[in-house]
């Protein structure tokens, strides 16, 4: 029964699996972005922190200021507002992407690992095959005619000169 390649790529990447749930990798990635949803949450809560606190400056501008210099100062205030809490958010999604590519780009290296180990398992074995089908085919046929027959496709792969070896040796 012949097992295909797809079969090892499955089981390899069911052992790769196994050792990242083995290792703990996902409690990781999860501590990683609760992490950075503290941190997020955190941030907001400093914009809007600062955006109260811009709004009571407001306030207290507006006492002292006619309604034409408050409506002003009031347009400013949420412009810087809005500008603190965009650029919060453009901060927080540039480390989120960077974070998702920097966690796919260590698991394709797994992969590709885990994949080239698979080849390299799978060239030992046909090597070892290989080399059970070549005993059996010696001890069957003779060292001589094994080589003379090899001797004989080397010769008509490479078109050169004929030699006879058996006749050479005698």
């Amino acid at each position: 029964m012949s097992v295909g390649a797809e079969l090892w790529v499955f089981v390899a990447f069911v052992v790769f699996c196994g050792i990242l749930l083995r290792l703990g990798v996902h409690r990781k990635i999860v501590e990683v972005l609760d992490g950075r949803q503290t941190r997020i949450r955190s941030q907001l809560d400093e914009a809007r922190r600062l955006r109260d606190e811009a709004e009571e400056v407001l306030k207290g501008y507006l006492d002292r200021r006619s309604e034409v210099e408050a409506a002003g100062i009031i347009a400013a205030a949420n412009a810087e507002a809005d500008r603190l809490v965009a650029e919060a958010k453009a901060k927080v999604e540039n480390y989120v992407a960077r974070r998702t590519k920097l966690i796919e780009a260590r698991i394709s290296g797994a992969e590709a690992k885990a994949l080239s180990e698979v080849r390299a398992a799978a060239v030992d074995a046909a090597v070892a095959v290989a080399e059970k089908i070549l005993i059996n085919a010696l001890k069957r046929d003779g060292h001589q005619r094994v080589m003379n027959r090899s001797i004989a496709d080397v010769r008509a792969r490479f078109a050169g000169p004929t030699v006879n070896w058996s006749d050479a040796a005698e």
